[in-house]
């Protein structure tokens, strides 16, 4: 009896084709990687590429996309069962990245910012970005409005709050790539602790 071969859905290319230009775009930087190395590297034909993505452009805005919404969605995911702040930040920390779907970026931080940089030297791709911070903002907003709540706190703005969190962690994670050395991975973290730390001391929260 012969076996049947299925083909991969649409969905799988693409994920194959995320995974592969994120190890390429590590080993060969941005720039100098080529859609064909791209495409062999995920098992790919260069029309297999196309049929997909029509510009190496295209695949990093769709790259970043899917990032931001598995990021969102892990996010409030935990923050449906965290809602005390040291407890989702401990949570996060054991987040496990073995998902059935991969996201390359959640792995690699330092390419996400640099592919964050790549499309935003084009003018016309900029509203995209910011299509896709806006998404960011808002998710931090509600987890900043819902862990406040439970802490017994109120910010006046929670937005504003959130729109502070995601500059310190953009601007740790542009540091580490400038940096490496002086600048842990954990920085974010660590300052979010820190920032916890300050304010209960302040306000004498016990």
């Amino acid at each position: 009896m012969s076996r049947v071969r299925t083909r991969p859905t649409r969905d799988d290319t693409r994920d194959k084709l995320f995974e592969a230009a994120a190890h390429v775009f590590e080993e060969q930087g941005i720039n100098a990687a080529s859609i064909e190395t791209i495409a062999a590297a995920a098992g790919f034909t260069r029309g297999a590429f196309y049929s997909n993505f029509a510009s190496k452009e295209e695949l990093i805005v769709a790259m970043l996309e899917d990032h931001v919404e598995q990021s969102i969605r892990r996010n409030l995911d935990l923050l449906a069962k965290h809602q005390d702040l040291q407890d989702y930040l401990d949570a996060y920390r054991k987040i496990d990245h073995s998902r059935p779907r991969q996201d390359p970026l959640g792995h690699a931080p330092l390419l996400h910012m640099e592919m964050i940089l790549f499309v935003a030297r084009a003018e016309k791709r900029r509203p995209e970005l910011a299509k896709r911070l806006r998404a960011r903002r808002q998710m931090l907003t509600e987890i900043v409005a819902i862990i406040s709540k439970h802490e017994g706190k109120n910010f006046a703005n929670p937005s504003w709050v959130a729109a502070i969190l995601l500059a310190l962690e953009d601007g740790f994670r542009l540091h580490r790539l400038i940096d490496p050395e002086t600048t842990p991975p954990d920085s974010f973290l660590r300052a979010l602790n820190d920032l916890q730390e300050a304010i209960a001391d302040t306000f004498d929260v016990k």
